[in-house]
């Protein structure tokens, strides 16, 4: 016989997490607040059993009464969700998925976050049988013009935030294919918007193009860039889907939720 290890909680303790845990998502399903009744039924636990653990809940605000006999989710749900939001880190939920996506394509993989004018790449993901050195380490700068990841922020601008970073800047170039014409880097920026998609095209450096998509947070707001790097000759248009999964995935650990008819 097997011997009962007393660190392991009784059964009785997980059948209770688990209905606490089928009480809390039926209250999460509605915005209103629901009485007793209707969440034993959409439980299917016993009214009496329902009510003892909601009223456990209660006791820890995790439940709220906001009347006699009717309950909704209560305010430490939405502590604790600001607490682990606020240590949310995007280059933590990126990079494993990036070390996975650098695997596929064996090129180097660039998490950049936007800084006024420029972008910063704060973390990357490569190796030396990639065949390309890379000249941008983390923590370097770019103009976003002459980027990939710089291109996604630019396309959230509008025209008038656009002309005033050209304004700024004098988009000055870095190689014979950089765009320094306002015209240009504004079709540009509409296939951006187009498509979800940002290219380099050995426009910071001769010999190296790239590729990338949009990271979203909670709020559905751009706070990253991920792009793969390769020698001009090698970027591989089979790579982008793997990319956009990449950011997917990582969007959706910083808690974006795809809408209907959205990204």
């Amino acid at each position: 016989m097997k011997a009962t290890d007393p660190s392991i909680p009784a059964t009785p303790t997980v059948q209770v997490i688990e209905r606490m845990f089928a009480l809390i998502d039926v209250l999460a399903s509605r915005e209103e607040a629901m009485s007793l009744k209707e969440i034993s039924e959409k439980t299917g636990l016993h009214p009496s059993t329902t009510h003892r653990i909601l009223n456990d809940l209660a006791t820890g605000r995790f439940v709220d009464r906001p009347e006699p006999g009717s309950y909704r989710l209560g305010m430490r749900l939405l502590e604790l969700g600001n607490l682990v939001k606020g240590r949310l880190s995007v280059r933590d939920a990126a990079l494993i998925p990036m070390r996975e996506l650098h695997r596929l394509t064996q090129q180097p993989v660039n998490l950049s976050l936007r800084q006024g004018d420029e972008i910063v790449y704060v973390e990357r993901a490569f190796s030396e049988r990639s065949g390309m050195q890379v000249v941008r380490a983390i923590g370097g700068r770019a103009p976003l013009h002459l980027t990939s990841v710089g291109k996604l922020f630019l396309a959230i601008d509008d025209p008038q935030r656009v002309r005033a970073y050209a304004t700024r800047t004098g988009l000055s170039g870095q190689t014979k294919n950089s765009l320094t014409d306002l015209g240009q880097l504004e079709r540009e920026l509409a296939r951006v918007r187009q498509y979800g998609i940002a290219r380099d095209n050995e426009e910071l450096e001769l010999g190296v193009r790239c590729m990338a998509v949009g990271v979203y947070d909670d709020q559905n707001r751009l706070v990253a860039g991920l792009s793969i790097s390769a020698p001009a000759d090698r970027l591989d248009e089979n790579w982008l889907p793997k990319l956009q999964t990449t950011a997917n995935a990582i969007s959706s650990a910083l808690g974006y939720k795809t809408t209907p008819g959205g990204r």
